[in-house]
């Protein structure tokens, strides 16, 4: 299997300055690819694929007009191209929704780097058209590294390779794992794992009270320096925006490594088999009193770790359909409750069972592996 490691690099300014130009040649071919579809879309063609977009790409960089388009490796615009073209054909499967052009304030600034060049020597990498980079740790030794993309995430840049990584050969003791997923908490197991929900704790209640406050100011500010109908960003407008900015990096950052966390504590218990039920995350989204908590949860980024974990320790992943009655069906007896609210907390059968609603839902998942 391929495992992803990601990095942090230290640019020099004249690094960091090239790193910027080939993030925003990245995001310029990524918008040509979808403005070149929508065009021959709109003319009645039929979509375009990616080695017909390069080939146009190839000639239009012949051009003076497009000159600076050489001045980044020609796999940085290729592989922008690529990414797009595969952007449609996850519509057109079904996968996701219409691709979106990328803007420059929005959009997360990253770019390819060509693989066969890529290379590593302790604390040092190189890429082609960058030169030899610095790194905050060294980079696991390896013959052959895959799909290199250097992002920025708010404050730092960071580098991530797939690095292709055997199975862990590892004796399965566990058993059978059920996890039940949540609001109330994160991750509710069989076993009796509870895993609490982090955004309940004291370091992300201040950091969304600040968040709330600091939104609040650039807002007022915002207020005070419009000229008619046209907002004036200042200079204390971007700091502002700059704070809110590093406050949504650390609240994320916070999220993920709980999630990390974990999942890993689940995986280092060594089951066998662990069941979930598969999550209609966009259908919960779409209910607006449960959205953001939902949101917020990542259960999504919970399922994708979790999938690959228990790949890397060879154990067996079941998703049970989201229509399975988890939480309705009694643990003891098998009877199926008509009626469940979501306050109802504890879970009481006619058989006199009575159990937390969520352990309830764990156990009977870990049946289904039986």
């Amino acid at each position: 299997m391929i495992l992803a490691k990601k990095v942090r690099i230290r640019p020099t300014p004249e690094q960091e300055q090239k790193l910027w130009r080939c993030a925003g040649v990245s995001r310029w071919a990524y918008n040509w690819t979808l403005a070149r579809q929508e065009e021959n879309y709109a003319y009645g063609g039929k979509f375009l694929s990616d080695a017909v977009l390069r080939k146009e790409l190839t000639k239009l960089k012949q051009t003076e007009q497009y000159a600076w388009l050489n001045e980044v490796s020609a796999q940085t615009t290729k592989q922008a191209v690529k990414d797009a073209c595969g952007a449609y054909i996850k519509m057109f499967r079904g996968k996701s929704g219409k691709p979106k052009f990328k803007c420059r304030k929005r959009s997360k600034p990253s770019f390819y780097s060509r693989y066969d060049r890529f290379k590593v020597n302790g604390c040092l990498i190189y890429l082609e058209k960058i030169g030899w980079v610095q790194t905050s740790e060294d980079l696991p030794k390896h013959d052959k590294y895959s799909n290199p993309r250097v992002s920025f995430d708010g404050k730092y840049w960071y580098v991530t390779v797939g690095i292709e990584q055997g199975q862990e050969k590892k004796e399965l003791l566990g058993g059978v794992i059920g996890i039940d997923v949540g609001i109330k908490d994160l991750a509710v197991c069989s076993n009796g794992m509870v895993f609490i929900n982090i955004n309940k704790s004291i370091t992300v209640r201040n950091a969304q009270k600040r968040l709330r406050r600091l939104q609040r100011k650039v807002s007022r500010k915002y207020e005070m320096n419009m000229e008619g109908s046209r907002f004036v960003k200042t200079g204390n407008i971007v700091k502002v925006e700059t704070s809110i900015r590093l406050l949504h990096r650390r609240l994320t950052n916070i999220r993920t490594n709980y999630i990390h966390q974990a999942t890993s504590a689940i995986a280092k218990t060594k089951p066998c088999v662990i069941v979930m039920e598969e999550l209609n995350v966009s259908g919960l989204m779409k209910n607006r009193h449960i959205s953001k908590a939902i949101a917020e949860q990542k259960l999504y980024e919970f399922v994708r770790q979790m999938k690959y974990k228990c790949e890397k320790i060879g154990a067996r992943f079941i998703q049970a359909s989201r229509f399975f009655p988890s939480s309705k069906l009694c643990s003891c007896c098998g009877r199926i409750k008509a009626e469940l609210k979501l306050s109802e907390r504890t879970y009481e059968c006619v058989c006199g069972l009575r159990i937390d609603r969520d352990m309830n839902a764990a156990i009977n998942l870990s049946k289904l592996a039986v």
